[in-house]
């Protein structure tokens, strides 16, 4: 009875809102997907709903009253658990560039990084130099950027050649580029990673650091062994060693082509499908042109 009460006093002004707290809700879980912050969300979300359910099915006075008083915390709570997300949104909603953002350029600035970044760990590997390289894609690395000492400078081969020399004072620590292909600092002190069982017992801390920065970010860390001089890659708590140079820009650049498509919009990838669906339509063959009068056919 309910739902037909609500279907006939429906109005379009009742339409045009729920559509509004619809886009709202979208555009909130599309900017978050891919994000430190996503579990998070996930894993609070499920368990108000079971705390919820456990109160009204199980009849529990105590848990209920504890729901409903700490809803409104809850909504004081969120800003402070999300603020680094909230401000990274704001900040894209203050660029004209961000939902104009050109693929192209994208493409081009993010090549030459990874072609700058494997010129240098191959460097690198044959002085054994070691180096810490994180290259930063969704989640904002800004808390770790600001405990190293700030740069924002164009990455180059040299740039990073110098930063990891044994006797500079930047070489002790990670160098961080940033999401506009800059590199925003070097000497950065990154988290070491909690997983107990990490498959190879003799690595060091500069591999134990990429992993735990790939642990609690998306970020692809770039590592060059000091002992070895081998090359690996770190991502997703998962490490890949033993690379040369070419393995190493294959799999950058496909770490990079994932990335420029999740960066793309809905109305982008609906765009892009609409012109790739006219380039691959059939084209029809012109009408022939009826002769003129007094014009033999033969």
């Amino acid at each position: 009875m309910d739902l037909v009460w609500a279907l006939s006093n429906l109005t379009p002004s009742a339409i045009i809102d729920i559509l509004l707290v619809a886009v709202v809700f979208f555009g909130l879980s599309f900017l978050i997907r891919a994000t430190q912050s996503a579990a998070l969300l996930r894993g609070l979300l499920l368990a108000i709903i079971l705390a919820v359910a456990a109160a009204n099915l199980l009849g529990l006075p105590a848990l209920r009253w504890l729901v409903q008083n700490g809803l409104g915390a809850l909504l004081v709570a969120i800003p402070v658990i999300f603020q680094p997300e909230l401000r990274r949104t704001f900040e894209r909603l203050g660029r004209a560039d961000s939902f104009l953002r050109d693929r192209q350029q994208y493409d081009t600035v993010w090549a030459r990084v990874i072609d700058d970044v494997c010129q240098a760990s191959e460097r690198l590997s044959e002085r054994r130099h070691g180096a810490l390289i994180v290259l930063a894609r969704g989640v904002s690395l800004e808390e770790y950027v600001r405990t190293g000492v700030p740069l924002d400078a164009e990455v180059s081969p040299q740039l990073l050649l110098t930063v990891f020399w044994p006797k500079t004072e930047l070489h002790d620590g990670a160098a961080i580029i940033g999401e506009d292909g800059r590199l925003a600092a070097a000497a950065a002190v990154l988290p070491l990673s909690s997983a107990r069982q990490l498959g190879t017992p003799k690595l060091g801390t500069r591999h134990r650091a990429a992993i735990g920065i790939s642990e609690v970010s998306d970020a692809v860390v770039v590592i060059v062994s000091e002992e070895t001089g081998r090359i690996s890659i770190a991502n997703a708590g998962r490490l890949i060693p033993k690379l040369d140079s070419k393995r190493l820009r294959t799999i950058l650049l496909s770490f990079y082509g994932r990335e420029r498509e999740r960066r793309e919009s809905v109305f982008q990838r609906f765009w892009n499908g609409l012109r790739q669906r006219r380039a691959f339509a059939p084209v029809r063959p012109p009408m022939p042109t009826p002769p003129a009068e007094g014009m033999e056919l033969h």
